[in-house]
C-alpha cells in the first residue's frame, strides 16, 4: 500500500492540530485550577466548587442547550465531520445527517417514556397523601387540594380538578379527563374511589390505600423487570458499538478501514450491506427487549 505525499502531509497536520489542541485545552484546565487554590489561600478559606454564575458564558449556554434531550441528537454532526475529513469524504457528513432527525426521534421518546413514569410515582405519591391527610381528620376536598399541590400528579388538569372539587362538580369525571395523560392511568381508581365515598359513604382513606398500594405494587414490578432486562439492554449497546470499535482497531492496525470503506466499490458495498444489517439487528434486538418491558 503505498501513501502519497499529501496524504503523509495531510495525516501529519491532523496530528499537529489533535496535539495543540489538547494542548490548550489542558493549559486551560490548569490555569483555571491555579487561580481557584489562589483564591482560596489569599481568603484563608477552602476552595470550593465554583460558583454557577461564574463559569465561562459559553460553558453556560452549552449546558442549558444540552439540558433538552432532542438537541443531543446534534453532537452527530461534529462527529461525522470529523469523520468526513480523516476519511477525505462527504458521505460521513450525508450518514450525519440522516441520523439526525432518526437520534431525535429516539431521545423524545425516551424522554416521553421517563416523563410517563415519573407521572406514574407522582399519582403514587397524590394518593399515599391524600390517604394520610384524610386519616388525620381533613375532609375530602382539603385533602385532595393539599395532595394535588404536594405531588403536582394531576399537572395542566390540576386546576379544572381542584375547580370541580372546591364548588361541588363532578370530581369524577374531572379526575378521568385528567388520567388521559400518558402515566396517569391511576386517577381513574383515584376517580372511582372519590365516586364510590361520595355515593355510598365509603371511607376514602382505606379505598386510596388500597389504591396505592396495587398501583406501587405494579411500579415495584416494573423496576423489577427494567432490572432484570438490563443485560439484554447491555447486549444491544455492544452490538452499536461493535462497528466502530472494529474501525478503531483496524486503524490501529494500519489497514486505514476509512479509506478502503468510503472510496473502493468492495467497500462501499460491505460499508451499505453492514450498516442494513446493523441496523436491523439493532431495530430486532430492541423490539425483542421492549417486548419484555410491557406488562
Amino acid at each position: 500500500m503505498t501513501v502519497t505525499t499529501g496524504e503523509a502531509a495531510g495525516a501529519g497536520l491532523t496530528t499537529v492540530a489533535a496535539l495543540c489542541a489538547a494542548l490548550v485545552l489542558w493549559w486551560e484546565v490548569e490555569r483555571r485550577r491555579g487561580l481557584r487554590r489562589l483564591r482560596g489561600v489569599l481568603t484563608l478559606a477552602t476552595p470550593g466548587p465554583p460558583a454557577r454564575g461564574r463559569g465561562a458564558p459559553w460553558a453556560a449556554a452549552l449546558r442549558a442547550w444540552g439540558r433538552v434531550p432532542e438537541r443531543r441528537a446534534w453532537w452527530c454532526l461534529p462527529v461525522a465531520v470529523a469523520l468526513a475529513v480523516l476519511g477525505a469524504s462527504p458521505l460521513p457528513l450525508l450518514l450525519g445527517a440522516l441520523a439526525v432527525p432518526l437520534l431525535r426521534r429516539r431521545l423524545r421518546t425516551a424522554a416521553l417514556r421517563r416523563e410517563e413514569e415519573a407521572r406514574a410515582r407522582r399519582v403514587v405519591d397524590l394518593c399515599a397523601v391524600a390517604a394520610g391527610e384524610l386519616r388525620a381528620g381533613w375532609q375530602p376536598v382539603r385533602a385532595l387540594e393539599f395532595a394535588a399541590r404536594q405531588s403536582g400528579a394531576l399537572g395542566d388538569h390540576e386546576s379544572g380538578v381542584l375547580a370541580a372539587a372546591r364548588f361541588g362538580g363532578d370530581v369524577p369525571e374531572a379526575l378521568r379527563g385528567a388520567a388521559r395523560a400518558d402515566g396517569a392511568g391511576g386517577l381513574v381508581g383515584l376517580a372511582a374511589c372519590w365516586q364510590v365515598a361520595v355515593d355510598g359513604g365509603a371511607g376514602l382513606a382505606a379505598g386510596l390505600d388500597r389504591l396505592e398500594g396495587a398501583l406501587r405494587d405494579h411500579h415495584e414490578q416494573r423496576e423489577r423487570l427494567r432490572s432484570e432486562l438490563a443485560g439484554a439492554w447491555a447486549t444491544v449497546a455492544v452490538l452499536a458499538v461493535l462497528p466502530a470499535a472494529g474501525l478503531a482497531l483496524g486503524t490501529a492496525l494500519g489497514a486505514d478501514p476509512l479509506r478502503v470503506l468510503l472510496h473502493t466499490p468492495a467497500g462501499l458495498a460491505c460499508l451499505a450491506v453492514g450498516g442494513a444489517l446493523e441496523a436491523a439487528g439493532l431495530w430486532w434486538a430492541a423490539r425483542i427487549v421492549r417486548g419484555g418491558e410491557r406488562p
